[in-house]
């Protein structure tokens, strides 16, 4: 069977229309299927924009909270946008981080990471972890309980979420209480079953992509034997002490096989961890077709789960 035909039916018009990201030659184009359209805000969220210090210069971070607060300090999240650390901008995520603020009655603070290649290694993970570092520090004038700090993030982003845990962790840097790595991208050897199987032009993230993303991503790190976890989540020796853990991927996902190796060896690490498998679903499913049955479950579960673990 070919890729189209294991997709789920409710899924299948919107991939057929689908174009594909072509990183090797038409970057530009490609981060501008990622713009979003500006979306109608929630009388219920406030959202502002703050330049904060970042690793080499100011960067951008967006803000979502409550639109009525109390004195009550609230949980916190610090969301990390997707795109294969190439592509995308925290704006396309307003919606989701309202939803966020919502279900959790929480603090989201969105980081504007920089992007290769213009901006290789370790840049992204750089400006991730000073995103936490100055919510963490903020947390007074934010409203934040340090108690109650969480990280999450999609595709790349997701890769950046695991990868920060992993730092976080080794640093002794601020303390989090769950991690949620959507869809992870988690390795650059590309060596997986599900790396070699998914190789489609029309599918939403495909071997080609993956291993030119990973070239811009790690620059002259690429052959670098000894590359740092914070890197590549995958390389880490050891994943105890990470906080617990949701995750999910469609069955038709190139990061299928390496994330369910990461739910594996962190479950025998002995960190909670929670995870689903979508049978017919292709990568960032339930982002590019948010109104089919399964998207609406997917993304149901995630946000539950934030909401569960920010409010014990």
């Amino acid at each position: 069977m070919n890729f189209e035909s294991r997709v789920l039916p409710e899924l299948r018009p919107v991939l057929a229309q689908f174009p594909g990201f072509q990183l090797e030659g038409k970057l530009e184009w490609s981060r501008s299927l990622l713009s979003s359209s500006p979306i109608e805000k929630s009388e219920h969220v406030r959202s502002t924009s703050r330049m904060i210090p970042g690793a080499a210069g100011e960067i951008l971070v967006k803000i979502y909270e409550p639109a009525v607060r109390t004195i009550a300090k609230l949980p916190a999240m610090l969301w990390i946008h997707g795109g294969g650390y190439v592509m995308g901008h925290p704006d396309m995520d307003d919606a989701l981080c309202e939803r966020f603020v919502q279900a959790a009655n929480c603090v989201v603070v969105s980081v504007d990471y920089r992007l290769a290649p213009e901006h290789p290694y370790p840049a992204a993970i750089d400006d991730c972890y000073s995103g936490l570092t100055w919510m963490a520090d903020e947390a007074d004038s934010l409203g934040i309980d340090l108690n109650r700090i969480a990280i999450a993030g999609a595709s790349g982003g997701g890769g950046l979420t695991a990868a920060l845990a992993i730092m976080a962790r080794d640093k002794g840097g601020p303390a989090l209480i769950f991690q949620m790595p959507l869809y992870p991208m988690l390795d650059n050897r590309n060596i997986s079953a599900s790396s070699h199987e998914i190789t489609a032009d029309n599918a939403t993230w495909n071997r080609t992509n993956n291993l030119t993303a990973w070239k811009m991503y790690l620059g002259e790190y690429l052959d670098d034997s000894e590359l740092s976890s914070h890197a590549v989540p995958s390389r880490v020796e050891n994943l105890a002490g990470l906080p617990p853990t949701y995750t999910c991927i469609g069955q038709l996902d190139v990061f299928r096989d390496e994330t369910i190796e990461y739910v594996t060896r962190l479950a025998q690490a002995g960190v909670d961890v929670e995870f689903h498998l979508y049978p017919g679903c292709f990568h960032s499913f339930e982002m590019i077709v948010p109104q089919a049955e399964v998207s609406q479950r997917a993304s149901q579960s995630y946000v539950d789960a934030i909401a569960r673990a920010l409010n014990p």
